[in-house]
């Protein structure tokens, strides 16, 4: 069974009021695609919909989707939203991932 990532307080919070500036739904789509420094790179964007082969998770009144090619690559994630001095920006806690790099948004299996 596959396990569909989830969101932390953090990051529910924060997908909510970026949402809400936008006037669209507090869906974040989380997905996986090739490229960035190790391999794979994460991609966020807020979504208007729920596609049939989706997997969805909810925090908060937050839903977070991600389509069933991206799902192999990030089951069993964890997304948070982290604020320091470098700046502001989700984060994936990846248990399937073997490599990572500084910047946080590619990884490697």
């Amino acid at each position: 069974m596959t396990t569909t990532p989830t969101l932390t307080d953090a990051a529910a919070t924060r997908v909510a009021v970026i949402a809400a500036k936008q006037a669209k739904p507090a869906i974040l789509r989380l997905s996986v695609e090739g490229g960035g420094c190790s391999g794979f790179q994460y991609r966020f964007g807020l979504a208007d919909t729920v596609e049939d082969d989706d997997s969805v998770s909810e925090h908060g009144g937050v839903k977070l989707v991600v389509d069933a090619v991206s799902l192999d690559l990030i089951a069993g994630s964890t997304v948070d939203f982290v604020e320091s001095l470098g700046g502001a920006a989700f984060r994936v806690e990846n248990p399937q991932a073997a490599a990572g790099c500084g910047c946080g948004s590619s990884f490697g299996i």
